[in-house]
């Protein structure tokens, strides 16, 4: 049996202000699989993350995160694709005050947030907290497909490990790092 879709782009394109940031791409992501994707630039690899994470619109043909589109239903996306950032968190707040926040947002029960959230965080051991607390973040959710723009290649082990049978769909301007997101995770299927 095939797994399901969670993402699926159809010469989806994104411009703003007149600017064309992602020309048409179209791809896959299913339950449980990795989709590495390079970028010839940082601009279309973040713009590419945000319309796999249905943050913005494609300005042409389609986006489809699960059964639901972005234009319409962005509250249902949010729920299934939970998007990281490249650029560190400033982690000026503690970790049980940033876990509290996140759980509120997803109606969580907060001692079951933060015991999730140390065990994601022996997952991703070695971790500057900076890049470890928004994939926790992100992860508390329990998201169908994790998001990652340009993700630091020194840490892919650990989040690939962290996310379990989440879905992955990364972007990157190095083809190393595709290739070591790529060689890390083989698909799980259903």
């Amino acid at each position: 049996m095939t797994p399901p879709l969670v993402i699926r782009m159809r010469d989806a394109s994104f411009i703003s202000d007149g600017v064309s940031i992602v020309p048409p791409q179209s791809l896959d992501v299913t339950a449980g699989s990795h989709v590495a994707q390079r970028c010839p630039t940082a601009r279309q690899a973040y713009g590419l993350a945000l319309l796999g994470a249905g943050l913005v619109k494609a300005t042409q043909g389609s986006v489809l995160i699960g059964e639901y589109d972005p234009r319409v239903q962005p509250v249902h996306c949010r729920r299934i694709a939970a998007y990281v950032p490249h650029d560190p968190m400033p982690v000026s707040s503690d970790f049980e005050r940033y876990v509290d926040y996140r759980a509120a947002l997803w109606n969580i029960d907060g001692a079951r947030a933060r015991t999730h959230a140390h065990l994601l965080l022996e997952r991703l051991d070695g971790m500057h907290e900076a890049f470890a607390y928004p994939i926790v973040g992100a992860l508390l959710g329990s998201p169908q497909v994790l998001v990652l723009d340009r993700p630091q290649l020194a840490y892919a082990k650990q989040i690939l490990a962290a996310a379990g049978p989440c879905a992955i769909f990364s972007t990157h301007t190095d083809e190393r790092a595709v290739d070591a997101y790529a060689a890390a995770r083989t698909p799980v299927l259903a």
